[in-house]
């Protein structure tokens, strides 16, 4: 096995000679005998000491490949250790197996020529280096690579060295290839035109003299060489133009070659040097800033973007497409630059096979961008390649790790698009099976719906997937299947239930589509989605149903919406208790310690201040939303998100506080509820804005964690602007469907039941009327009196009519049904609150 040659320095070292046991010195032959034995063993132990290190290295890097064919790193080290161990077999398998994932650097290709071309003998090994060759130049642009290329064929291809007909033009499209690749490198280009001039002036020196023509067209094509990379920006354009006049003058032309002026060159040369001159000085400066040695990269990359935009806006694609190349050869991994690089080739470049190749390239250097891989798919469709390449991109695509699972999805989606073109196409040159729509579907359903779920990609995903087997497939057990799956996954989802719905009455399926309604509106679906769907299916039987089934639809609707209107008010009073109960034990602490510091305080206030002290002052308001009342706190209340001020009421001196809290009509006042748990001030007046007239905004929050309850009070100028803000009922708003009502405060008084409120000498119970006094500012207290309560109960006004066994802890400032005694007489003692306490020990 032939070992790889390598530059590695070699230790000399000098032995000095020992005396023998006699004293004299050894003689010279027995010293290097000895030298040699003892240089021998120690070279021979590190030796074994190196094998040994480097084979335990080796079988950890083939460990980890095994394990993680992804990694970058371990690829480079394993093939740098196998070429420093001249493992010839393993080495070009590493290097298959990693161009096989990655595309190599230009240096790696050059490592793995000149190790082929050392390792093989022979003209057969010829055309494998010129294949490594030709993969190397395909992965990235460099300029020394091809110059390795072409400096390769001129001296192993031998119809090339022979300057055969064949030969030459074999190399002269080599050469084009490489101008066309990397001959407007502004920095590098140069070198390519020169090594095509040295070419064609190699050439002409064959030619015989007696061949006049045919040495006058060599002549002529190497003169057309110079006057091309006139025409080029190039980073020494002078010396171009000096070194084109010095051939000139040895072709026998009168041309001054000491300066750099245009007489004596064709106008059409000398015209286009002038324009190649005028993008030289545009560029130079651009070119100058990338091209600084200690610039990081950090600050190199938004060179390189601001040049690009330089070049784009200039508007030669050429130009732009070698500048590309020049930026990813050095950011290969930059994944914005691959994007805007593929982007730019598909909006002005049509060439199928270019294109391709560019994006290809840019899903093997960032496999983890998906829209790389989703453009990579487009492209395959657009230049109508076969079913199974597209197929092995999609399957390539799906073992690479994306970002985001909306990727994926995009991903499963243009490969679904690109499947349903071709299965529709009149012209389609190859017949697809619905099937493999169908399990792409599947496949796709099964990866997404664990991390998707209840998401609305999810609910595209099948709709897409149900309308395919309706149009495609002409099946709709399988499109009712499709749903049926969705909702298994996601059954409190409105818009599944929804859109099945849809297609049934799309397709005229009555029956079917008021089957699904009565499975789905007794479900309890987040917002308001209970009452839409409620109501969706009053609409469904108003259209198209009999009057049987709109009765009977009205009466499971009604129902339903009444259970949503008891669960909804008991969770309104449930938040209500728990933040009364959350309050109750700040103030009950601030009275223990007055009571420890002025134990006199009780007695020196008034009766209206002790009362105002005794009692909750906070009342509740009902309001009315499509005939649902919610309870409101109006302590909870913050208008454009400052907080309201305390009670007002007069202090025990009588004045009056410095502010007081404000109390609000409510006479042109939209109620709003439903609304996003995020909506602000500036938003909801933004909703409003087209209806006009609004006077102020207030927010309903919890007092304790500030969060919004998602309900608000909006006050209108006068009746008409709050007339046309009720039309906008039912709108969406921040992905929710608000609900708009007008606020009646008659309406929440009338319902509204009084407090109940203990103090240090006992239990008493304040009236609803009591309390509205005490809010506003009245300094005497009022008792109950039977005689009002009779009175309002006969008049049928505001009358409340208790039903059930548990009435006998109601307030007594709440009018129930009389309790005749056996005589007639009604029982109006009122109970003590001793015997309260009795009935609620027995209780």
């Amino acid at each position: 096995m032939a070992a790889i040659e390598l530059d590695l320095p070699q230790e000399q070292t000098t032995v000095e000679p020992k005396p023998d046991d006699n004293g004299e010195p050894l003689t010279t032959a027995s010293t290097a005998t000895t030298s040699a034995k003892s240089s021998s063993d120690s070279d021979s132990d590190s030796d074994s000491d190196t094998e040994a290190e480097q084979s335990s290295q080796l079988q950890t890097l083939e460990s980890e490949l095994s394990r993680n064919p992804a990694n970058y790193d371990a690829h480079v080290q394993y093939i740098q250790l196998l070429r420093k161990m001249g493992e010839i077999e393993k080495l070009r398998q590493a290097r298959e197996a990693m161009s096989q994932i990655f595309p190599l650097t230009p240096q790696m290709w050059q490592e793995w020529a000149k190790d082929e071309l050392t390792m093989s003998t022979g003209s057969e090994a010829v055309p494998k280096i010129e294949k490594l060759y030709e993969r190397g130049v395909s992965d990235y642009l460099s300029v020394l690579l091809w110059c390795d290329y072409l400096e390769f064929v001129q001296e192993h291809v031998p119809s090339i060295r022979e300057c055969s007909a064949a030969g030459v033009s074999k190399a002269r499209h080599l050469f084009e290839r490489a101008l066309t690749a990397s001959g407007l490198h502004f920095s590098d280009g140069s070198k390519i035109w020169e090594a095509y001039k040295d070419f064609e002036q190699a050439i002409c020196l064959t030619i015989d003299e007696s061949d006049v023509e045919g040495k006058e067209k060599q002549i002529q094509r190497v003169r057309n060489l110079y006057q091309r990379q006139l025409s080029v920006p190039l980073a020494d354009m002078k010396s171009n133009l000096l070194a084109y006049k010095m051939w000139e003058v040895e072709q026998g032309n009168d041309l001054d070659v000491n300066s750099d002026d245009l007489n004596g060159i064709s106008p059409h040369v000398a015209s286009a040097y002038k324009k190649a001159m005028e993008l030289y000085t545009a560029r130079i400066d651009l070119e100058e800033q990338i091209l600084k040695p200690d610039v990081p990269d950090s600050e190199r990359l938004p060179l390189f973007k601001r040049y690009l935009k330089f070049e784009e806006s200039a508007g030669d694609p050429a130009r732009v497409q070698i500048l590309y190349e020049r930026a990813i050869a050095e950011f290969p991994i930059a994944s914005d630059l691959w994007l805007d690089y593929t982007r730019y080739m598909d909006k002005t470049l049509k060439v199928g096979d270019v294109i391709k190749n560019v994006i290809s390239r840019a899903t093997r250097n960032c496999p983890w961008v998906g829209e790389l891989w989703v453009r990579y798919l487009l492209c395959l469709e657009r230049a109508r390649a076969p079913e199974e390449d597209v197929s092995l991109v999609f399957e390539k695509a799906l073992q690479c790790t994306f970002l985001s699972y909306e990727e994926y999805l995009d991903l499963f989606l243009t490969r679904i698009d690109g499947l349903r073109r071709r299965i529709s196409a009149a012209d389609q040159m190859q017949v697809l099976d619905y099937a493999v729509i169908r399990d792409t579907f599947q496949r796709a359903s099964d990866y997404l719906s664990p991390q998707i779920k209840g998401t609305e990609a999810l609910l595209r995903l099948h709709a897409y997937w149900a309308r395919l087997e309706l149009i495609l497939a002409k099946d709709i057990i399988a499109a009712r299947g499709v749903w049926e799956s969705l909702l298994k996954i996601s059954a409190t989802m409105l818009e599944a239930w929804q859109g099945y719905i849809n297609m049934e009455i799309e397709k005229g399926n009555l029956n079917e589509a008021r089957s699904i309604y009565r499975r789905c509106y007794g479900k309890r679906f987040p917002g308001s989605g209970s009452e839409d769907i409620c109501q969706s299916w009053l609409r469904f039987e108003r259209e198209f149903g009999t009057l049987e089934d709109y009765d009977t639809a009205t009466m499971k609707v009604s129902a339903r919406l009444e259970e949503l209107l008891l669960f909804r008010l008991k969770q309104e009073s449930k938040t209500v208790a728990t933040s009364s109960e959350v309050k109750e034990h700040p103030s009950k602490t601030g009275a223990r310690e007055k009571r420890k510091l002025a134990p006199n305080t009780y007695e020196d206030q008034t009766p209206s201040k002790r009362q105002k002290d005794n009692n909750d002052s906070a009342t509740k308001v009902v309001k009315k939303n499509k005939g649902k009342e919610q309870n409101v706190d109006e302590r909870e209340v913050e208008e454009t998100g400052k907080k309201l001020d305390k009670d007002q009421n007069t202090n025990a001196s009588g004045k009056q506080p410095m502010s007081a809290k404000p109390r609000y009509t409510d006479q042109c006042t939209a109620f709003v509820s439903n609304l996003s748990l995020d909506a602000t001030y500036e938003q909801l007046h933004k909703f409003f804005s087209d209806v006009g007239g609004v006077q102020s905004i207030r927010l309903l929050k919890n007092k304790f964690t500030g969060k919004s309850r998602g309900l608000a009070y909006v006050d209108f100028s006068d009746d008409e602007h709050l007339n046309a803000a009720l039309q906008k009922n039912k709108r969406m708003f921040m992905k929710s469907r608000i609900s708009i009502a007008r606020s009646d405060p008659a309406k929440s008084k009338k319902h509204s039941g009084g407090h109940q409120n203990s103090d240090k000498e006992g239990s008493r119970i304040l009236s609803g009327e009591q309390a509205r006094s005490k809010t506003e500012g009245s300094s005497q207290s009022s008792k109950p009196s039977m005689d009002q309560s009779s009175s309002g109960k006969e008049s049928g006004e505001d009358a409340v009519q208790l039903k059930g066994k548990v009435t006998f802890a109601v307030p007594r400032n709440v009018q129930t049904a009389k309790k005749q005694k056996a005589g007639g007489v009604e029982d109006e003692t009122p109970k003590s609150n001793a015997e309260f306490r009795d009935i609620f020990i027995k209780k």
